[in-house]
């Protein structure tokens, strides 16, 4: 019989799974830690960026502040502000920009944040332990806003609520776009990470930023896909955003999602590398220890990749385990087989020289197929079934 501490496993904790990469900045950085701990990547950048120095929003904004001088400042994010910045010293305007902020109470959302702000020569007065822009609206509110006027730098797109409730508290607020996000050039990854969470051949999508969410969501919905997707995600693959804002889009649509205590690519790529195997389904076979992953299976900590038309037998097989699978049923589970029962002897004997252990599934004459569920399980799957 297989033992769980003689397992020592070479492959990392994500190998056997395939995760879909939504970022379009520092995209190549996520990719790189997914896949040193074996996952797949799909990368498909769900938006991209408007350059600081072309965009004419952000010259007027600054402009205007230079022009009149803001009682406060929320700098949101560091690749923001640093741009910012450097977009106003292309404009001959950085030196006047930075004395007028000089003047200026600085409220920072963290402490990247705190540091492009130190970079620049400028001190923030506050910044939140928690990195939320709820505790700096919170805080604003507390302190009351009439009367000020108050320079949001924006990220992206407009920060749901935030510049609402410090208008309504009497404010007046001046939104600095530093960056803009626009849809992909070329939309065809993204209509492919699209079609492989609808035919869940992922295992998680991962976000960093809320407008990422919201164009994979509004893509899906001009396709006719977005229930479709919408359902997927809800059971069968798993969202995973990097923070509550990003997840705001999602949960909004009733998705529930994943996120790390932490709102860092690093603990996002450690939650999944702790979801995702504890999503798998793991089941005692023929003396073997067999775990189910996205395309590929664990047997005996050993990782052996599976085709996905035997990923599909597999699960087929494993939705009832130890019960006999008719091979009508497992033709239905057969992605395009059509009605010839041939297909399913053929993917099932590539499925066993996948699994380098062919009595793990057990033909039954004239029936079907079966996985040789080891006896000791077989009450409580009899229980359960």
């Amino acid at each position: 019989m297989y033992d769980e501490r003689e397992q020592s496993p070479e492959h990392g904790p994500l190998a056997g799974f395939t995760v879909g990469v939504t970022a379009a900045r520092r995209a190549d950085e996520l990719g790189a830690l997914l896949e040193r701990r074996g996952a797949a990547v799909l990368h498909a950048p769900a938006l991209r960026i408007v350059p600081l120095s072309d965009d004419s929003e952000l010259l007027a904004a600054t402009k205007e502040i230079i022009g009149r001088v803001p009682d406060i400042a929320v700098a949101t994010t560091a690749i923001g502000f640093r741009g910012w910045v450097e977009a106003a010293d292309g404009w001959g305007l950085g030196e006047d920009l930075l004395e007028r902020l000089r003047g200026v109470r600085i409220l920072a959302r963290g402490p990247k944040v705190k540091g492009a702000i130190r970079a620049a020569g400028l001190t923030e007065e506050w910044s939140p332990a928690s990195e939320s822009m709820a505790e700096v609206l919170d805080r604003l509110l507390e302190e009351g806003v009439d009367g000020l006027r108050i320079a949001v730098q924006l990220h992206g797109e407009p920060l749901p609520g935030f510049v609402e409730s410090l208008r309504a508290g009497g404010a007046e607020v001046v939104g600095v776009p530093v960056y803009r996000w626009l849809p992909p050039e070329d939309i065809g990854p993204v209509d492919r990470l699209i079609d492989a969470v609808v035919a869940r051949t992922l295992d998680a999508v991962t976000f960093t930023s809320a407008p990422a969410a919201a164009s994979l969501l509004s893509r899906a919905k001009e396709r006719g896909l977005l229930d479709d997707l919408l359902a997927a995600l809800g059971h069968d693959v798993l969202p995973a955003c990097v923070g509550p804002v990003t997840a705001l889009p999602l949960q909004a649509r009733g998705v529930d999602t994943v996120q790390p205590e932490r709102f860092r690519l690093g603990p996002l790529v450690q939650l999944l590398c702790r979801e995702l195997p504890s999503r798998a389904r793991t089941l005692p076979v023929a003396g073997h220890r067999v775990e189910i992953r996205g395309h590929a299976v664990l047997v005996d900590g050993g990782l052996r990749p599976v085709p996905p038309a035997g990923m599909s037998l597999l699960r087929a097989l494993a939705r009832r385990p130890g019960w006999v699978v008719s091979r009508a049923e497992l033709l239905r589970a057969l992605p395009g087989a059509g009605r010839d029962e041939h297909a399913v002897e053929t993917a099932m004997a590539r499925l066993r020289t996948a699994l380098g252990a062919p009595k793990l599934i057990q033909t039954v004459v004239k029936r079907g197929y079966r996985l040789a569920l080891d006896p000791a399980a077989d009450t409580k799957y009899d229980a359960a079934v």
